[in-house]
């Protein structure tokens, strides 16, 4: 979510003056002198609480409730939604989860430094990576953790499927629940969730590509690509009292599509916004959600990885959120109510992103227009950012990994190696090496929740 700039420019600098020895101010904002490669947060383990969007009406009303919170990684195992905006050229992205799991005294924590118009369908078939562990099978079925007993041993047809119990047990993820409705009624009431800090969250072995964008190949599997576009005539809504709701996306990004499409080769404008979230529409399963709006789930899990590459070009233009793209996470919550409205779960009692908002992760954001630095923070009750930095990409495509690692209780962003391949799995020794710190510690930054 992108707020007012006066917010930016306060928030900033009351996070990260002082981050390092040397930071310099430049227009409000603070740099130490020079780029890394990776910025990793650690301590993420502080339980908290935010205000969940209980109700939500098309008259214009709006009630909160207290959500509490707790895990590893709370409350960014809540599904998220990856948000671009332009300019911005977006190439690929991939989102994997672990497909097995076992103990954490299994699995070595890591030690870290200290320093300072194509239409795009759902897809039907099944990317299975199982494996046998004992009698219990994980796999990764249509973009979906499941784990079953496993019960076949030999040619025959009477394996197993994997029952609603055993599937719910093995993605149960906190989220706010509420009774189920139609995107056309005013929702209920969001209920509080943790989560379980256990061995069930801990990763081990392959993780499965659990969706995927290729632009150039204008390949889109397990995502939908949205806006705040709402237009009743295609897709979403729009009144005078909340303004857009999330619409499908138009093949340029740029307005609303009646259907799912998928994104075109091309530049994001300045002026427009891509939101990517899985393509699995909410079905009362989502807590509250806007009345009209088109709602879709993120992406959820204790331990996830994104991964995305894009290039950030200088377009030239000024004026308010002119040349100043940005790639960020968002709790899903917040954009199927009001990203850009007062009914959200972003913002705490205080109105301020410091204060117990449900959760954004700023991964490569340019502050002012035309910057080629581009800053990272992170917002919720114990947001904290960095002032060190990313270089913009603005000539060819940079590759990020962001990775959230439950055993550490860590966020990890770090700037990927060029040939690096975003394939249909990886190995949990790829997966470590994207957590692990930069080997230059001169291009490594390690912050902490808990300062």
């Amino acid at each position: 979510m992108k707020y007012s700039s006066a917010l930016v420019v306060a928030a900033a600098s009351v996070a990260n003056a002082g981050f390092c020895n040397d930071a310099f101010e430049e227009f409000g904002n603070f740099f130490c002198p020079n780029p890394v490669k990776q910025i990793k947060y650690s301590g993420l383990d502080i339980a908290g609480k935010y205000r969940a969007v209980a109700t939500m009406d098309n008259s214009g009303t709006c009630t909160f409730e207290d959500k509490d919170y707790s895990g590893p990684i709370a409350p960014f195992d809540e599904d998220l939604t990856m948000h671009f905006r332009g300019p911005l050229q977006l190439a690929q992205v991939a989102v994997y989860h672990p497909s097995s799991s076992t103990s954490k005294r299994d699995l070595p924590k890591p030690h870290s430094k200290r320093h300072g118009h194509q239409h795009l369908h759902k897809k039907h078939h099944e990317h299975v990576h199982a494996e046998k562990r004992g009698d219990i099978v994980s796999a990764v079925i249509d973009g979906v953790l499941q784990t079953w007993e496993n019960n076949w041993f030999g040619p025959s047809t009477a394996a197993n499927e994997p029952t609603a119990t055993a599937v719910a047990a093995a993605v149960a993820t906190p989220t706010a629940e509420s009774d189920a409705t139609s995107a056309k009624a005013a929702t209920t009431s969001a209920k509080s969730s943790s989560s379980d800090d256990d061995s069930d969250y801990v990763p081990v072995g392959d993780y499965g590509r659990t969706a995927y964008y290729n632009a150039k190949d204008q390949v889109a599997d397990g995502i939908v690509f949205l806006g705040n576009y709402g237009d009743p005539s295609l897709s979403g809504t729009w009144d005078t009292v909340w303004g857009s709701s999330l619409a499908y996306a138009n093949e340029d990004g740029s307005g609303a599509a009646a259907s799912p499409t998928i994104l075109k080769e091309g530049t994001i404008a300045d002026t427009s916004e891509v939101i990517i979230a899985s393509d699995k529409e909410c079905k009362g399963d989502c807590g509250t959600v806007r009345p009209g709006s088109v709602a879709y789930k993120g992406f959820s899990g204790p331990d996830k990885v994104f991964l995305a590459e894009f290039k950030m070009p200088i377009s030239g233009n000024s004026g308010t959120n002119m040349d100043m793209p940005a790639y960020w996470l968002l709790n899903g919550a917040i954009p199927r109510t009001g990203q850009y409205s007062k009914c959200s779960c972003w913002a705490g009692d205080n109105a301020s992103p410091q204060q117990g908002g449900c959760g954004e992760a700023d991964i490569v954001e340019i502050l002012r227009s035309g910057d080629t630095k581009a800053k990272s923070t992170f917002h919720f009750a114990a947001g904290t950012g960095d002032s060190h930095y990313f270089d913009r990409p603005t000539d060819s495509t940079m590759k990020v990994a962001v990775v959230f690692q439950a055993s550490s209780s860590t966020a990890s962003i770090k700037v990927l190696d060029d040939d690096f391949d975003f394939a249909t799995s990886l190995t949990s020794d790829q997966v470590g090496d994207l957590v692990a710190d930069e080997s230059d510690f001169n291009l490594f930054s390690l912050m902490n929740f808990a300062s």
